[in-house]
Formats: structure tokens, sequence, C-alpha cells
């Protein structure tokens, strides 16, 4: 059985990591455009709110058996016009397969509400920074 001393989980406001100014967002015209959200109008957001985010998160990473594991992920992933979750990148690593864990459950996260601009819906970026620490 996996014991889990701590997980924290931070999620980074949204344009932190990549601030764009609502001047320099390109017009909707139909395209597959990944948005920023640092300057969307509606921003995505999980079903139940940023709480019921770290609720899933929580309940569900499984965090490795890896004595004084301790560390920091950053996953990036496009949250798409139909709330799902796609194109899925680890920016920083801890090892001992914390990534692909992470990776496991945004594949099997709920959907999303998806970002709007200009009253359409569109594919947007989202930064999640995990720390990660073992009870090991």
């Amino acid at each position: 059985m996996r014991k889990l001393l701590f997980l924290f989980i931070c999620i980074v406001a949204f344009n932190d990591i990549q601030a764009q100014s609502e001047s320099s967002i390109p017009p909707i015209s139909g395209d597959n455009t990944v948005y920023n959200s640092g300057g969307i109008e509606v921003k995505p957001e999980f079903k139940g709110g940023l709480n019921k985010f770290y609720e899933y998160i929580s309940k569900n990473y499984r965090t490795p058996e890896v004595p004084g594991l301790k560390g920091k992920l950053l996953i990036s992933f496009v949250v798409e016009k139909d709330g799902s979750i796609a194109d899925i990148k680890v920016l920083k690593d801890i090892g001992y397969g914390t990534a692909e864990e992470a990776i496991r459950l945004l594949k099997n996260c709920p959907k999303w509400t998806p970002a709007e601009q200009q009253g359409k819906k569109v594919r947007c970026s989202f930064m999640l920074p995990l720390n990660i620490q073992s009870a090991y």
C-alpha cells in the first residue's frame, strides 16, 4: 500500500508563467489557436472550481515509494474547446515516475469548462505545478 505523507498542490495563477496582455490576443477565426490564459476573457475551469481540482489530485495521485523523495513538477497542458485535456508536457520532473503519474491523472481527468474569447469556446494553455513529498 502506498503511503502519502503530504501532497502539496499549487496552481499558479494563469498568467504568472505565461503572461499575455489582452491586446495581443489574436482574433477568433475558427482556427485551432491555443490561447494563453493571461488575457483570455473566460479562463478554463475544472468543474467545481480549483478546490475540486485539488481534491481530485489529492485523492488520485500515487506518490512513488521512494525514501526522501521531494520536489516540484511543472506540467503544461491545453484545455480543448470540449473541455478535454490535451498536449500534456512535462516541463520539470523530479524522476521516479512522478511525471508519468501526473500525466496519467491528467489523461483521466474529468472534462473542464473550456475557455471563451469573444463569446466562443477556444483552446487554452494551463500550467500545473505540483510539489511532491514522499512519506518514506
